[in-house]
């Protein structure tokens, strides 16, 4: 039964991809679809096992990528912590009175068991938000950065629950866990020494698994909480980045057990449906408290809605804390499917709902403008650029170099976009007029002032994809100068130039034609000094032979 379980599972998510929503859905359908052929998630012990290993190492990744930092800052902090007690004592009510109004899920509950239920629903999905964000290429906007900061407070309030659930008391061993820290300059060391192959999967693997999940379950703690605590530890190593990418797949494939093992758990029925739906139509509610809350700590309304909108939306977190309630006997296991289906509906609305971000902006703007607090938030406001007749995207080398090229005939005239904050400090030292900002934010071109004497762009960005929205961005501002830009290989150029690009400066062509330059000119130069010291020797030669024939 085992191949049919694996070819279920890949054509429901095949067939959920190709309407544009993403896999987990599918995988949830496999599960009732398996469970109708009569599979039950007990008679799969080994699917158990990898449903777990999926959420250990999901918190795992959320480690190697936290920056605890900006999980400080209010709009994050303060937003996600007010948002989850507003949201629980929104939902704890309508449960009530929903079980009040005859709904038979919910008759007779008692409130601890509300307030686990809307502890739940009141998480937004991890998954979900990172997908759209990546796919909209807003990793690094200040909406993107927010939403994924909330999600990730969520996150750890759901696993200080999944501790807490745990019930026993930890041992006095577990006082040891606060000596890790100390141990972090020997783990990086084997960090820098594991190479970037499978050893590097290995290590990860070893780090989550081993000195996080089983020894903090060795010493009576959650072995969840001791793969995020891992995980935080190895975020400040230069190679977290590559590691979190190299386990990408592998936390991604056990985390299909997991879904699949909610759909084994029964099929829902009509009222469990009906009930789902009913859940659906309160997300609107929590959208309205985040672009409420992310206004009131000084963010543009338009901000508050991209983000509020990635957040609009039940999560898989809230699967995992009703698992571990259904579990410990806390709610009845129809609860799971309840929430699985509400997350499936709620995806559903959610997808096309962030696709028309913009025009539900543009529709409401004049009342959503009204909501915003001033002086705005400092990362939110207007970029001033003055009024340069060059820019250029990206203060890499090639940047730099461009930078002070220019700066040698027109200085005062150019100006640096660069997205990286320590760069941008960096070149000012170095009396090079750079501002902060991401070509590939939507939100910076957005934010950006207007420069009517600008003649030409100059695209330094290191990546196609970059380079191509930079253009597509620029021609909506109705920018008419020239644009040049860097490219790695021959198509990139053709690409660039259809899509408006003046001239692409090929990296490898001009570096090979470069080098060969700058061997001739040496080669010349070695030659030219080996002509000079030969006509200086036969000079010498030539005065000595006359001198002595004077003789």
């Amino acid at each position: 039964m085992e191949p049919a379980i694996l070819i279920i599972t890949l054509l429901c998510g095949l067939l959920v991809s190709k309407v544009g929503l993403p896999p987990l859905i599918g995988y949830l359908g496999a599960g009732f679809v398996l469970f109708t052929f009569g599979i039950q998630d007990s008679s799969l012990p080994l699917l158990k096992q990898l449903a777990d290993l999926g959420v250990t190492l999901l918190l795992f990744s959320i480690g190697l990528k936290l920056d605890l930092k900006s999980l400080f800052k209010a709009e994050v902090l303060a937003t996600s912590s007010i948002h989850l007690v507003g949201s629980i004592l929104f939902f704890i009510p309508v449960l009530k009175l929903l079980g009040m109004a005859g709904l038979e899920q919910l008759e007779g509950y008692s409130l601890n068991q509300l307030l686990l239920i809307s502890f739940a629903l009141s998480f937004s999905s991890t998954v979900f938000a990172v997908k759209v964000i990546e796919d909209n290429g807003d990793m690094k906007s200040l909406y993107g950065r927010v939403a994924i900061g909330i999600l990730i407070m969520q996150d750890i309030f759901a696993v200080v629950f999944l501790t807490i659930s745990k019930g026993d008391i930890p041992s006095i061993w577990a006082l040891g866990l606060l000596l890790l820290p100390f141990t972090r300059p020997l783990i990086y060391k084997v960090f820098d020494r594991v190479g970037h192959s499978e050893m590097l999967v290995l290590f990860g693997l070893v780090m989550a698994l081993v000195v996080g999940a089983w020894l903090f379950e060795a010493v009576g703690l959650k072995p969840d909480l001791g793969a995020l605590i891992i995980g935080i530890l190895l975020a400040g190593h230069a190679k977290s980045s590559e590691l979190a990418k190299s386990m990408y797949y592998f936390k991604e494939l056990f985390l299909v057990a997991f879904f699949l093992t909610i759909g084994l758990n029964g099929l829902p029925t009509w009222s469990d449906i009906g009930l789902a739906a009913i859940l659906v139509l309160l997300v609107p509610v929590k959208i309205v408290m985040f672009i409420y809350l992310l206004t009131r700590f000084k963010l543009r309304s338009r901000t508050s809605l991209l983000a509020s909108f990635n957040l609009g939306n039940y999560s898989e977190f809230g699967l995992i804390v009703a698992a571990v309630a259904a579990h410990k006997g806390w709610l009845p296991a129809s609860w799971l499917i309840i929430i699985a289906v509400a997350l499936s509906i709620s995806f559903l609305f959610a997808a096309p709902l962030n696709t028309s971000v913009n025009k539900i902006y543009q529709r409401f703007q004049r009342h959503l403008v009204k909501m915003e607090k001033h002086p705005l938030h400092p990362e939110d406001r207007q970029i001033k650029i003055g009024n340069p007749r060059f820019l250029i995207f990206g203060m890499g080398r090639i940047g730099s170099g461009a930078y002070d090229e220019l700066r040698l005939r027109f200085d005062g005239e150019i100006l640096g976009i660069e997205h990286k904050q320590e760069l941008v400090d960096f070149h000012r030292t170095q009396g090079r007029n750079v501002v902060q900002g991401d070509a590939g934010d939507t939100d910076f071109w957005e934010k950006l002032e207007r420069a009517p004497n600008l003649e030409l762009v100059l695209l330094a960005i290191p990546h196609h994809v970059g380079n191509l929205f930079a253009v597509e961005q620029l021609k909506k501002l109705n920018y008419e100068g020239k644009i040049s830009a860097i490219v790695q290989y021959t198509e990139d150029a053709d690409a660039l130039k259809a899509a408006g690009v003046d001239t692409a400066y090929n990296l490898y062509e001009a570096a090979g034609a470069g080098f060969v330059d700058h061997v001739i000119y040496e080669l010349l130069d070695e030659n030219q000094e080996q002509v000079n010291r030969a006509d200086k020797v036969a000079s010498e030669t030539k005065a000595a032979s006359a001198s002595a024939s004077t003789s």
